[in-house]
């Protein structure tokens, strides 16, 4: 299989890598590691990517599953970074990923005030205009548009009845773990060894030290990147980074009525930040962002919502519901870090805001290291061309300019394609035209209830890198993101990895 992340294929990596060199080491297997890697390899270095915990460990499985055209960069006046998420936003639906990205709407309703959905139809307008001055842009959403009454209770039927709204459109990924997933397959299938459970300890000079399965490896490379994130000071102490907690809240779709656009909902006193109620195919709906900064040490890999930003969910999305939210409602909670990076001049201090930090990222050398920090999920492929730029400069080799806004990841095809893949739709919206072979693998349910197969998780373990349950329920699948299910998928996870299904 192409790109395969078997177990027989991490066992090869690992006695290849060890004591040899490459080109370059990657350090962190979250969107823009495994992007970077990509690049790379698909220029014809040498790569070995480690990964301390799972691909998608960290923040890259945290996101609101959006590939979204920056309007609020254009409320901040950001406009070149506006337009690369929106040229970005065209490649993956266009080019990269097709089958796992599909066009969303989002009302703003009237109820929550006229002038709000005035100012979102304003700038829902500016966003198709950016969005028709980029490549493969025009065509690839619908335009801006008020909607009547009756288009608002259909759509998002749980909202306060008569009155209307405004609609413009974004991009929703089925996943953002599973694009992570696809990235290293398709790396992978361009030479690049992936490798999970190792973490880089040191780097000394062109020695890499990393500690794998309880055990020592060491490798020498011409260029270390660090992709970890969060985590990357680890590696660069001199990064100054504010971490910012980004939380959502998992309902039933049946509580809203089960919509079939994105309720928007502005937060109050704020006109650029909105709360979002983003529907699923699995019958739920996420309930997100905050922004909240994060103060000391990142804690952990599973941050939780505080309280506060339950209750502030919770509050903003009520001012427009016609039977309010409540906490019982809920089945499950999630929160992920973003990266922001502090310029020079800003403050340090507990509670400097992070809302208007610019999503731009950075890029520095400090000696054989170059860490690429910041930036978001949209636009992980450009900034992956400008590190690998910046490794190509400075190791006079590879070819000089990327393929990857032109180069299809595993599993992706032309809709008109994709539309022919015989098997079910919702395993084509995840795995595209490798659907057919993950539906061979068995049909049977994880669990009742949910729709996830048995073929699913095997297919996990045997191609993508799967070691554990946690890899099988909280990332290749999402069952995690309600935990009581969860609990009653662990069966049949720990029987997969155990080949006793």
């Amino acid at each position: 299989m192409i790109g395969s992340l078997s177990p027989e294929r991490r066992t090869r990596d690992l006695a290849h890598l060890s004591g040899g060199s490459v080109d370059v080491v990657v350090v962190g297997g979250g969107v823009t590691g495994v992007g970077v890697a990509l690049d790379a390899a698909s220029r014809g270095l040498s790569v070995a990517l480690f990964e301390r915990a799972d691909l998608a460990a960290g923040t890259s499985r945290w996101s609101s599953k959006l590939v979204h055209g920056g309007l609020r960069y254009l409320a901040h006046g950001e406009i070149g970074l506006a337009r690369e998420s929106a040229r970005e936003r065209a490649v993956l639906m266009g080019t990269t990923a097709p089958h796992l990205v599909r066009p969303l709407p989002f009302l703003v309703p009237d109820a929550a005030g006229r002038d709000v959905s005035a100012l979102a139809g304003l700038g829902g307008r500016l966003g198709d205009a950016v969005r028709l001055s980029v490549p493969g842009g025009r065509g690839s959403l619908p335009s801006t548009r008020r909607v009547r009454a009756d288009d608002v209770a259909r759509m998002t039927p749980a909202v306060r009845p008569g009155a209307g709204g405004v609609v413009f459109w974004d991009g929703q990924l089925t996943d953002d773990a599973r694009l992570v997933v696809a990235l290293a397959r398709t790396a992978a299938a361009h030479g690049a060894r992936v490798v999970t459970g190792a973490e880089v300890l040191a780097v000394d000079g062109a020695d890499v030290h990393v500690r794998v399965d309880g055990g020592d490896l060491r490798l020498r490379a011409g260029v270390v990147v660090n992709a970890a994130g969060v985590w990357s000071q680890q590696l660069a102490p001199g990064i100054r980074l504010v971490p910012s907690r980004g939380s959502h809240l998992v309902v039933p779709a049946d509580r809203l009525g089960s919509p079939s656009a994105t309720l928007t909902v502005p937060l109050p006193g704020s006109r650029s930040r909105y709360v979002f109620a983003l529907p699923q195919r699995e019958g739920l709906v996420y309930l997100g962002l905050t922004d909240e900064p994060v103060d000391g040490p990142v804690p952990g890999d599973d941050p939780q919502p505080s309280d506060a930003e339950v209750q502030q969910l919770l509050d903003t999305v009520n001012q427009v519901l016609t039977e309010p939210l409540v906490r019982d409602d809920l089945v499950g909670a999630y929160a992920g870090y973003r990266p922001l990076v502090l310029p020079e001049s800003a403050g340090t201090g507990p509670g400097d805001a992070t809302a208007d930090l610019s999503r731009k990222h950075l890029l520095r050398w400090d000696g054989p290291v170059l860490s690429v920090v910041g930036g978001k999920l949209t636009t992980y492929r450009a900034m992956a061309e400008e590190t690998v730029d910046a490794v190509v400069a400075r190791l006079g080799r590879g070819a000089a300019r990327t393929a990857t806004d032109r180069l299809p990841l595993v599993g992706a095809a032309p809709r008109v394609a994709l539309a022919r893949v015989d098997a079910p739709e919702r395993l084509v919206a995840r795995y595209g035209t490798e659907a057919p072979l993950v539906q061979a693998l068995g049909t049977a349910l994880v669990i009742a209830g949910r729709p996830e197969t048995l073929g699913e998780l095997r297919f996990a373990a045997e191609h993508e890198g799967a070691r554990t349950v946690a890899d099988l329920l909280d990332r290749r699948t999402r069952i995690g993101l309600v935990p009581a299910e969860r609990e009653r998928a662990v069966p049949a996870a720990e029987a997969v990895l155990a080949g006793d299904f």
